[in-house]
């Protein structure tokens, strides 16, 4: 079992110590949250609470994760990047392609994509991309993207987007994972075609029927069932080591956690937030590598 430390809605002078903090811990992995504004008004209905309302403040901080992996890498050396969750969809794919990739020769191959179709329509609305394709949009981009990764040159033919030969440099130095947000059948499918499965919060027996869904699904898609894949949820009631234990045995990879809400809650400073970290290493971390061998 691995854990990833999520930095959603936290301050952005937070993030340089806390990466070398959660490095030094032995965290596999780092999140980054990603809204391009957050717009004071929406009709769209949030699709994580059960009032349709945001969880978090007006004013948190939403900086660019790529910009902000560049940052991080710098002062890391194993932590991996990853967006929880990235909607590549608001975007033209040739400029997450270069962002992305770019975050990955910064960061030494230290990058995976997290990518969801995105829930605000006004968002999208704002940066003049269409919101009913979204989908469809995202499964082209995900694979124009790949081929835009590869060495060498590229042309891609597809129903939004295409293109002639061409070269984007630098290139990464091995495959991005792409690992897919969302709770639907729809993203659960997508998540089976490609590198892993981000959620969302769930109890230690939902993330285990999902687990358990999503190797089916791949059985299903043809993909060989002894290639890596992840699957990351944010495990609310898991508490003891044996509850992260249980979780790994069921087909959970990583567990997404932010260790200060255990001792000190989200107030917490960053004073605190480094004292969790270490006592969650000693209390959690090791205790469960000891349990999963």
């Amino acid at each position: 079992m691995d854990f990833a430390m999520v930095t959603a809605y936290q301050p952005i002078e937070h993030l340089v110590p806390l990466a070398r903090a959660a490095d030094q811990a032995g965290f596999r992995a780092f999140s980054l949250a990603d809204h391009v504004v957050d717009l004071e008004s929406i009709e769209t209905p949030y699709p994580y609470t059960a009032d349709g309302e945001r969880r978090w403040r007006t004013d948190v901080d939403w900086p660019d994760p790529w910009v902000t992996v560049g940052a991080l890498a710098q002062v890391t050396e194993r932590l991996q990047f990853f967006t929880s969750i990235y909607v590549a969809a608001m975007r033209n794919p040739f400029v997450v392609a270069k962002a992305v990739g770019t975050a990955s020769v910064l960061s030494q191959g230290r990058v995976a994509l997290g990518v969801g179709v995105g829930w605000c329509r006004e968002e999208f609305d704002l940066l003049e991309q269409d919101f009913s394709t979204r989908g469809r949009r995202t499964d082209e981009a995900l694979d124009l993207m790949k081929e835009l990764w590869k060495p060498g040159w590229t042309e891609f033919a597809g129903e939004f987007y295409t293109c002639d030969r061409l070269v984007m440099r630098p290139e990464p130095s091995s495959p991005i994972p792409v690992w897919v947000g969302g709770l639907s059948d729809v993203a659960l499918r997508r998540a089976a075609r490609h590198d892993g499965w981000v959620g969302d919060m769930a109890t230690v027996d939902e993330a285990i029927e999902i687990a358990a869904r999503l190797r089916a699904l791949r059985v299903e898609t043809g993909r060989d069932p002894g290639e890596p894949f992840d699957v990351l949820p944010a495990l609310t009631d898991a508490l003891l080591p044996e509850d992260f234990a249980r979780a790994h045995d069921g087909g959970v990879t990583m567990s997404m956690t932010m260790p200060w809400m255990y001792y000190h809650g989200h107030r917490a400073t960053l004073e605190q937030k480094l004292e969790a970290i270490e006592r969650f290493r000693v209390e959690v971390m090791e205790p469960v590598a000891e349990l999963v061998g």
